[in-house]
Formats: structure tokens, C-alpha cells, sequence
């Protein structure tokens, strides 16, 4: 199984090309920070909005099924997971009630609320009680996982690692004035970005010279097996600074010495119609959440 096909978070989607590929990097950075914003104080209604709202984003874009299904559908799967043991775990409200008055003078209620919504026995062995702060639980967890890991996967799978750096210079250009170096950092992450795929071809071919050897690790037992690992390990390290050496020699050898003698382009950012579009949706995505979004 190619591990660079099965396991695609950060990767950038180079085809096809979607209408959030043409979005400025900045505007995607303003809306990533807004989904990361968001659901904190968010009632449960908003919370399952702005998932929703994602989801949509996605399908509007036409992102090809493929990586829609490894991205999102472990991720969902996930959540879903994360939410259902959430509801039947306990609420952390270990409160005791018992009616005041006795059975034959209780009065009616005056609506149908009820803290615990469900109660019984699961697979006829479990006592499960499910309350309406377990619920609320259930979701504030669930949808806060695919909320903050799924937006950013998306914008990593439709932004190239140029554009993100060129944003992000563009950002904090005023840091200079304080001496912080930003273009040091910035080739540091541009790097970082282009090394997670070079990782996972490493891990990826590691992983195949191990199964060819068809190691019987029953006979190997604990101890010897570690030794393996431990081996594997170490080559995987040995092969990832032999891979760091080797583009440091290529930067060296076209003359790159340091960001502040060589004019780093990263990429040409120009904001048109389809971005203030953005910039104006953005907007009233915060109208809308600051005022229905409030938890109560």
C-alpha cells in the first residue's frame, strides 16, 4: 500500500485544480483562523453548523472522491466515534435525585423536560444513562476534533507550501522592524514543508524492506523484536539527515548562502474579484456567529 497515497493530511493537491486553489493565500489563512476561532463559546448549534459548513466547502470545491474519503472519512468516522463513548460515558454530574413529595401528591411537570434522556442496558450487561450534559459533551468534543484538524487539512490540500510562506511573509513583514528574522524563518518552514514528503517515502520504503524479509516476530519475541524496531529506527534517522545534507549541498552549490545576500521570490500575491468575495463572505460568516453562535 503506498503510504503516500493512504495517509494524505498536509499533502497538496496539485490536480485538479479547484476554485480554492485560486484563492489568495492570506484569505485562506483569515478563514483557517476563523474556523480555529470559532467554536470557542459556540452553543452545540453552531459547532455542528460549522462542520456542516466545511463539508460544503469541500463538496462545492468538486475535491475528487478519493482524497475526500481518506481525508475526511477517517476523520469523520473518528468524530462519530469520539461522540458516541462520550454520550454513554458518565457527565461528571454524579448527582443522586429523588422526588420531594411523595408519588401520590407529585405534581405534573409543566413541560417535558427530562436531564436524562435515555437510561437502560446496553448488549443487556452495561448500564448506560444518557443526559443531556453527556450530549452536550458528545458534541463540543466531537465536532471541536473535525472542526481544528479538517480545516487544517483543507488548507494544506489547497495551498502550495509557496504560497503559504509568501502569505505568512506578507503577514508578519512588520516583525522586521523589531529585528526578528522572517525570511530565516520562513525558507525554515518552506523546507519543513517540502520535507514531510521525503519522511514519509523514507517510512513508506522502510516498511517494505521489512515485509519482503517476512520476519516471523513470534519466534523473535519481545526483546529481539524491539532490536528490530530499534535498527529501523535508526536507519530511518541516518536517512532522513543523509537527505538533509543532501539538499543543504544542493542549496550551496547554486550559491544560496543566507536569505539576507540571495532575493528569496516565494510566490507573487495579488488579491482579485474571487478574494474580496471571500473577504466579504468572511464577514458575515462572524456576523452570523456572533450573534446566534453564543452559548447559553
Amino acid at each position: 500500500m503506498d503510504l503516500l497515497r493512504s495517509l494524505p493530511i498536509g499533502l497538496y493537491l496539485e490536480q485538479p485544480v479547484t476554485w480554492m486553489h485560486h484563492l489568495d493565500s492570506r484569505v485562506k489563512m483569515f478563514w483557517l483562523t476563523s474556523f480555529l476561532i470559532a467554536p470557542l463559546l459556540a452553543n452545540p448549534y453552531s459547532r455542528i453548523g460549522l462542520s456542516s459548513l466545511l463539508i460544503l466547502i469541500t463538496l462545492s470545491a468538486r475535491i475528487p472522491w478519493r482524497v475526500w474519503r481518506q481525508q475526511m472519512g477517517w476523520l469523520l468516522m473518528l468524530a462519530c466515534f469520539v461522540f458516541l463513548i462520550t454520550a454513554i460515558a458518565p457527565d461528571g454530574m454524579a448527582i443522586d435525585h429523588q422526588v420531594r413529595l411523595p408519588e401520590e401528591l407529585t405534581l405534573p411537570q409543566p413541560s417535558d423536560y427530562r436531564y436524562v434522556i435515555w437510561s437502560g442496558k446496553a448488549f443487556t450487561m452495561i448500564s448506560v444513562t444518557i443526559t443531556r450534559r453527556s450530549i452536550d459533551l458528545a458534541i463540543r468534543i466531537s465536532t471541536t476534533l473535525f472542526i481544528l484538524v479538517y480545516s487544517s487539512s483543507l488548507f494544506l490540500l489547497t495551498t502550495a507550501p509557496e504560497e503559504i510562506t509568501a502569505g505568512l511573509e506578507s503577514l508578519i513583514k512588520p516583525l522586521r522592524r523589531l529585528n526578528v528574522p522572517v525570511t530565516e524563518i520562513l525558507l525554515t518552514l518552506t523546507l519543513s514543508l517540502r520535507f514531510i514528503p521525503l519522511v514519509l517515502e523514507e517510512v513508506q520504503n522502510l516498511g517494505r524492506s521489512i515485509r519482503t524479509r517476512a520476519i516471523n516476530w513470534k519466534k523473535l519475541g519481545l526483546s529481539r523484536s524491539l532490536q528490530v524496531w530499534l535498527m529501523v529506527a535508526e536507519k530511518l534517522l541516518e536517512n532522513l539527515l543523509l537527505r538533509a545534507e543532501q539538499i543543504a549541498s544542493a542549496m550551496t552549490v547554486r550559491g544560496f548562502t543566507s536569505p539576507n545576500e540571495h532575493q528569496v521570490e516565494w510566490h507573487q500575491l495579488r488579491l482579485r474579484w474571487c478574494d474580496w468575495l471571500a473577504l466579504a463572505s468572511l464577514l458575515v460568516f462572524w456576523g452570523v456567529r456572533l450573534t446566534w453562535g453564543w452559548k447559553i
